[in-house]
């Protein structure tokens, strides 16, 4: 990283909200958009309200207030941020799997039962039944770039009902309780709306599990590959395309892919998944064109499923796709492997811009909070992306916050791999020019592991921006 690109990251901060100036009704309140966005960015180990407000010289209860009350349209300020991703994504490289969408949720822990969406629900920050919120997620990968697009607070049923309190919490009526495969196609056809192409999209087996959610899809065209349960409902479609006769129950998945005579006359196909931080991983894939069944019958079309073993661990995973016929088995397994790409955001998410940090008992506040939160992310994988562009081609240690990408590249099965039998089952950012008497510290830590020329190297950026 060179003097110059250090230099040019704080004033780029301020030309970066600049561009969402419009949505400000006053001076007062986009000023405390940079006090709050330089806080997100700060290496504070709380990133809320009070302790931005106080790191700046800011009154707590006006940082407070500008999320509660000032008058700014976040609403519209998201989707302007989806209009500038979409431009974003025009100049970044792709690969065979080109721009990749990713459905998928984070959840917090919370104390008490104020906060707007908290409850006993599971949360996979605790892989249990605790007490927290839950929010839904639309990420995008194109190549090396990843950002999130949009980010919603699920609101459990039991919280609809109750109006008064979802009065008290600042919800408007409006807003109701909504299944997450329904927020998660809401996201979708606002990304459209706004300019961003999907090539694909993919997601874990809560969303794939739903019958709903993969008609939605294909209604809208959308091309996927996803996750699904074992439990998954199917047949094997016929070779003539007709339906399962009306009234015979669909199987398993885990049970169509050893029984059925489409799985069964195959060879393996075998996969090698190459990662840029950990040992290769080798899958033999399978797959055959599938109906779906759900509660309401049949699906209108066939999909394909994907099932895929690994020898090392004994996991086998289970993928539908609606991609084409002559779509190859080591497309679908490319995409569907790019979701480790949405994990890598949420860890920068939580860890660096205090995404789940957020405490107040107000809906609008939190919405605010978690769309600026969105909005630094894109700034980050921003620059990563322009400082990775300054670095020799066999440099891919460049990267945002956190640990490096990890999200697998297929490669075919070299000449020697056993074919046999089945597994069981730092530089520091100047400052912005002065602006006033009180200064945010920031710190953004990059730190990504890579090989070049089989050696491994760390790069860390660290900095500080002043007001």
């Amino acid at each position: 990283m060179t003097e110059v690109q250090l230099e040019a990251l704080g004033p780029a901060l301020a030309t970066f909200l600049e561009g969402f100036r419009a949505h400000f009704r006053s001076a007062p309140t986009f000023e405390h958009l940079r006090t709050y966005s330089r806080g997100l960015l700060s290496d504070l180990p709380r990133k809320t309200a009070e302790p931005v407000a106080l790191a700046a010289g800011t009154p707590v209860r006006t940082l407070q207030e500008f999320l509660r009350d000032h008058r700014w349209d976040h609403v519209a300020l998201g989707d302007d941020l989806h209009k500038r991703i979409a431009r974003t994504l025009s100049t970044q490289p792709g690969d065979e799997t080109g721009t990749v969408g990713l459905i998928d949720e984070t959840s917090a822990l919370k104390k008490g039962d104020r906060t707007p969406g908290v409850a006993r629900q599971y949360l996979g920050c605790v892989g249990k039944v605790d007490n927290g919120i839950v929010t839904v997620h639309l990420g995008v990968a194109r190549g090396s770039y990843r950002t999130l697009l949009d980010a919603d607070l699920y609101l459990p049923a039991d919280w609809s009902a109750d109006r008064p309190r979802c009065q008290a919490a600042g919800l408007p009526d409006d807003v109701a309780h909504r299944p997450k495969w329904r927020m998660a196609l809401e996201q979708v056809d606002r990304a459209r709306t706004n300019g961003v192409h999907l090539d694909w999209l993919t997601f874990d087996s809560e969303y794939g599990k739903s019958p709903e959610f993969l008609r939605g899809l294909g209604e809208r065209r959308q091309p996927f590959v996803g996750d699904v349960p074992s439990t998954f409902s199917c047949r094997v479609a016929a070779r003539s395309g007709a339906q399962p006769t009306p009234g015979v129950k669909g199987q398993e998945a885990r049970d169509v892919v050893r029984q059925a005579g489409a799985f069964r006359s195959q060879e393996w196909q075998i996969l090698r998944l190459s990662r840029a931080t950990a040992e290769d991983q080798v899958w033999r894939v399978k797959r055959a064109r599938v109906w779906a069944s759900g509660a309401d019958g049949w699906s209108a079309g066939t999909y394909w499923l994907v099932w895929a073993c690994s020898d090392h661990t004994g996991e086998e995973k289970f993928l539908v796709s609606n991609a084409p016929a002559e779509c190859t088995a080591e497309a679908l397994v490319r995409v569907g492997f790019r979701r480790a790409a949405v994990e890598h955001v949420f860890r920068i998410c939580k860890s660096e811009l205090g995404f789940t940090h957020f405490e107040g008992r107000n809906y609008v506040a939190l919405r605010r909070h978690l769309c600026l939160c969105v909005a630094m992310l894109e700034f980050v994988a921003e620059h990563t992306q322009q400082l990775r562009g300054g670095k020799s081609p066999g440099d891919r240690g460049a990267g945002v916050p956190g640990p490096g990408p990890t999200e697998p590249r297929v490669a075919r099965a070299g000449p020697g791999n056993d074919d046999t039998g089945l597994g069981a089952g730092g530089p520091r950012v100047p400052p912005a020019p002065q602006q006033g008497r009180h200064r945010v510290q920031t710190a953004t830590r990059r730190s990504a592991t890579h090989t070049q020329n089989t050696e491994n190297a760390k790069t860390k950026t660290a900095g500080k921006v002043y007001s």
